[in-house]
This record gives structure tokens, C-alpha cells and sequence, in this order.
């Protein structure tokens, strides 16, 4: 059986959209990431995390499918500092913030396209 791929380190994640102009603002200022590129011709552009070599790939479709599949899920230092930050700029989140003791405090929020993206704070280096 062949070995596994051999894997340069990157990763992107793709989510589907219905604007890239709209996208492109609320990926760079609500979330602060950065614009790498856009190619309007193909409805794509991508936008750099603020984890390295992870990327955000931007597809403007018609309708964007979002629902059941993997939830990119980011690490933070305080989650409440964060969720506070990310609701006064009106981002919606899926009810409270869930505490799992000694393990992880978790928050669930929609891009404007209702793709689904977490927050997570370890609780077990504490």
C-alpha cells in the first residue's frame, strides 16, 4: 500500500459565496484577515488567516450551499473578548458560548452567507 501524500504544510479551506465584494469585506474586516488575490473571470479569491499557511478561498456561486460539512474552527485566547468583538460588527452566532470544564469553551457563528465557522479556547492549559 503507497505511503501517505506528501503534504507541503498549506491548507484552504473553500466556502462558497454570493458576493466576492461582500466576502472580501467581511473576511478582511471582521475577521481581519488579509486579500492575497482576486480573479474576478472565475468568481474566486482568497484571503489569508491569521494562522500560517491557512488560507480562506472565496467561490461566488448563485446560490451558496452551506450546511452539513466540516466547520473550520479557530483558536483564540478569550473567547468572550473575541465573540464580543465579532457581535459589535452584527456577526450572528448559534446561541450561548458552551463550556466543556477543563477542555474547551466553544462558539459557533455564521458568515453573511450562513457558512458556519467556531471559535475555540483551550480551557486545559489553565
Amino acid at each position: 500500500m503507497p505511503g501517505a501524500p506528501q503534504y507541503d504544510g498549506g491548507l484552504t479551506i473553500s466556502t462558497q459565496v454570493s458576493s466576492l465584494d461582500k466576502a472580501i469585506d467581511w473576511y478582511t474586516n471582521v475577521l481581519g484577515m488579509k486579500l492575497l488575490y482576486r480573479v474576478d473571470h472565475i468568481g474566486w479569491a482568497e484571503v489569508a488567516s491569521p494562522v500560517a499557511r491557512v488560507n480562506v478561498g472565496l467561490s461566488q456561486v448563485d446560490r451558496p450551499k452551506v450546511g452539513a460539512g466540516p466547520v473550520p474552527t479557530w483558536g483564540v485566547h478569550d473567547i468572550d473578548k473575541a465573540r464580543a468583538t465579532l457581535e459589535s460588527n452584527k456577526v450572528r452566532f448559534d446561541g450561548d458560548t458552551i463550556t466543556i470544564e477543563g477542555m474547551v469553551r466553544l462558539a459557533t457563528f455564521f458568515d453573511p452567507d450562513g457558512n458556519a465557522f467556531m471559535l475555540y479556547q483551550s480551557l486545559s492549559q489553565q
